[in-house]
């Protein structure tokens, strides 16, 4: 009955009724159960310290280190420089793999850099699937090396450029590929492969296209502005003659994709628009000659052969500037193509 008071006075009264030494060892018992009293000395080491430094690891593991450290500090100049990188990175993790299958036995660094050498494999071959040797056409070999490859257009570039919207077709000796007033020049744009074309304006002759040569840029230019006009000459073959032909509309769609390529085509035609002035006014012109021509664009953007052409047409003394042109006289070639000039 005494135990089940709810008296406050029983605690009290039975320390009262203990002797001294019991009062102390219930001193003792009580005090460290409150975090303030316990001494400061007495706290326990600190076990993720580290107590003693282990040996080193074997080879293995500082050669991996080494090979990721010499990927990291590759010049990102050089050419080869993201396919070094993925071959140092397959590199070390390969030799992670041998430090801990062999030395370290441990599943989890084995697991990590078998996916890490995975991953960098299959980059190193996707860059190097990019880098294959792209296969040209035998016959567009040489104009690839002559026009586009001097301007730093990527073998896979040109071939998207000639393999999904031209093709390669030929004209015998004779045939025409473009007549006055009846031909359109919205319709294609063509570059000659192999042979000689002949450049006439009402049965007199104006001037030759050779190989590797636009030969109907003069009309791609004005069309750029004008459409649904006629050829204003006649372009004839003069022998068996092969020319890489594109359709007019789906190249311009595919040049507005590629600004690169756009402006490649602009310097190109514009380049050979200036060689074809220069033929007109020099119609013995040889192949030679024209190859070794190398203009600025500039020239060429602000005259149109086909404005001139156009002039000349308009012209009541027309017959006289052309004679003056096939005579071939300086006097009568300086004022056979100042009206034009002027007028441009």
């Amino acid at each position: 009955m005494f135990l089940s008071s709810s008296s406050p006075a029983a605690p009290t009264k039975a320390l009262r009724m203990s002797s001294p030494t019991q009062l102390s060892s219930v001193m003792v018992t009580v005090m460290p159960i409150f975090p303030s009293s316990m001494p400061v000395g007495s706290v326990e080491p600190n076990t993720t310290s580290c107590q003693q430094w282990q040996q080193s690891h074997h080879l293995f593991f500082h050669l991996g280190n080494l090979s990721l450290l010499l990927g990291l500090i590759l010049p990102t100049t050089l050419d080869l420089h993201m396919i070094l990188l993925r071959l140092f990175l397959m590199t070390g993790c390969s030799l992670f793999i041998a430090w801990a299958t062999l030395y370290r036995c441990n599943l989890d660094v084995l697991v990590w850099n078998v996916i890490f050498l995975l991953v960098n494999f299959m980059h190193f071959f996707f860059l190097l699937y990019k880098r294959r040797p792209i296969k040209i056409d035998r016959e567009l070999r040489l104009v690839y090396k002559r026009l586009f490859k001097p301007l730093h257009v990527q073998e896979a570039l040109f071939q998207r450029l000639t393999g999904q919207f031209c093709t390669i077709q030929t004209l015998k000796k004779g045939q025409a590929y473009a007549v006055e007033d009846k031909t359109s020049v919205d319709e294609r744009l063509s570059i000659l492969l192999k042979g000689k074309m002949k450049v006439s304006y009402r049965g007199h002759f104006l001037h030759n296209i050779y190989s590797n040569s636009f030969i109907d840029s003069p009309e791609f230019r004005s069309t750029e502005m004008h459409k649904g006009e006629k050829f204003q000459v006649t372009i004839m073959a003069e022998d068996n003659c092969k020319f890489l032909c594109w359709s007019r509309e789906r190249l311009t769609y595919f040049l507005e994709s590629d600004t690169f390529l756009n402006e490649v085509f602009r310097y190109l035609v514009g380049k050979d628009i200036t060689n074809k002035l220069y033929s007109l006014n020099d119609p013995k012109l040889s192949d030679k000659a024209v190859k070794k021509m190398d203009r600025q664009p500039s020239l060429c953007s602000q005259l149109s052969m086909m404005q001139m052409r156009n002039s000349m047409a308009s012209t009541s003394d027309t017959d006289d500037i052309l004679n003056q042109i096939l005579r071939g006289g300086s006097t009568g070639k300086t004022h056979s193509t100042s009206p034009a000039i002027e007028e441009v």
